[in-house]
Order: structure tokens, then C-alpha cells, then sequence
């Protein structure tokens, strides 16, 4: 399977919420100590643990697609999951899904034409700013201190239910992991 954490490159994006794809991505590294793979051809960085793979994309968010087909096209990866940031979800909720539309995403936009629609998605609920016209500085912003006294947990929490999406089915997984609404304190 590919696992790709979207997100942009950057110290300037770290931390922010368009990059919760990549927190969770990170921590797998991490947790398996996956070996780093170099190929300037996958316009991204690329792990591998066991048969899997995980990719953050370098691309920056827009461009996502072009890393995910290339990784997906050179290994002949017929399974793909992509973490994402999900503005119309709030912050903490966990949600699971095949296929779909991008609903202004356009990170999955860009991964919906490049590779199809054909892909798991595991949606990171970060919620929505007061006003409309705020969403990009929004999702560029770091989280709230309250949501950051969370974040570890729930990265680790996502962590656990992509290790048992390699083995149980997204239905399984869903009922299991899904967290339908967050309570900050």
C-alpha cells in the first residue's frame, strides 16, 4: 500500500493545519523506522517499512498528484490511502472513505487527476474559520493552543487505524476508529 500524509514543504508550514497529512505520515516513520528512499524522480520523500510505502509529497499541496503517480506508477502500487485536512469536519473528528469527490480540496483535486478517484481516504477533521473568505489563511495557520494540547493523541490514534487498514477492511477500520465529534475542554 502508499500511504501519503499531504501537506507542504517547509519549516513555514510545519505546523500548521493543511499539514496534518504529513504529522501523521511523520509519526509511521517514525514508529515502523522506515528507511528512507532516493529518487528525485517521485518529487517527494519517500519511506518504505515492511511492503509499504509512505510519501510526502514536495510538490506543495496543488501539486500532490505528480509525486502520488509517479511513486504509484514506478512500484506498481494498486492501493492507495491519502490522509488529508477536512475543513468541513470538526477539529478531531476521524472519518474514513472510498473514493469521492474533492469538495475544494485541492490536494485531493490534483490526486483525483493525476491517479482517479479510486483511493482511500482518511479524513482529519480541522474545522472551518468564522468566515469564508478565511480558508486559506485558515488552513495555513497553526492550530489553536487547545487543539494543539490534543494533536499528539490524535495522530497517534490515526496512526493505529492506518496500521489496521494494512490488515482489516475500511469498514472494519471505520467502525472501530472513526471519531464522529471531538470535545476540546
Amino acid at each position: 500500500m502508499l500511504i501519503v500524509g499531504l501537506g507542504n514543504p517547509g519549516p513555514n508550514y510545519e505546523k500548521t493545519r493543511h499539514n496534518i497529512g504529513f504529522m501523521v505520515v511523520d509519526a509511521l516513520i517514525a514508529k515502523h523506522h522506515a528507511t528512507k528512499l532516493s529518487s528525485s524522480s517521485f518529487k517527494g520523500e519517500l519511506y518504505k517499512f515492511s511492503e509499504h510505502f509512505l510519501l510526502k509529497p514536495m510538490t506543495y499541496m496543488n501539486l500532490s498528484g505528480e509525486s502520488i503517480a509517479a511513486v504509484k506508477n514506478f512500484y506498481k502500487i494498486d492501493k492507495v490511502l491519502v490522509i488529508h485536512d477536512d475543513l468541513d469536519l470538526p477539529f478531531g473528528t476521524l472519518r474514513f472513505k472510498f473514493g469521492g469527490g474533492h469538495g475544494g480540496h485541492n490536494g485531493l483535486k490534483s490526486t483525483d487527476e493525476k491517479i482517479s478517484r479510486e483511493y482511500i481516504r482518511v479524513r482529519m477533521g480541522i474545522g472551518k474559520p468564522e468566515h469564508k473568505g478565511e480558508v486559506a489563511s485558515y488552513v495555513l495557520s497553526d492550530f489553536s493552543p487547545d487543539e494543539a494540547t490534543h494533536l499528539q493523541a490524535w495522530i497517534e490514534h490515526t496512526s493505529k487505524a492506518i496500521e489496521a487498514l494494512l490488515e482489516k477492511s475500511l469498514e472494519d477500520v471505520s467502525s472501530q476508529y472513526s471519531i464522529k465529534k471531538f470535545q476540546l475542554k
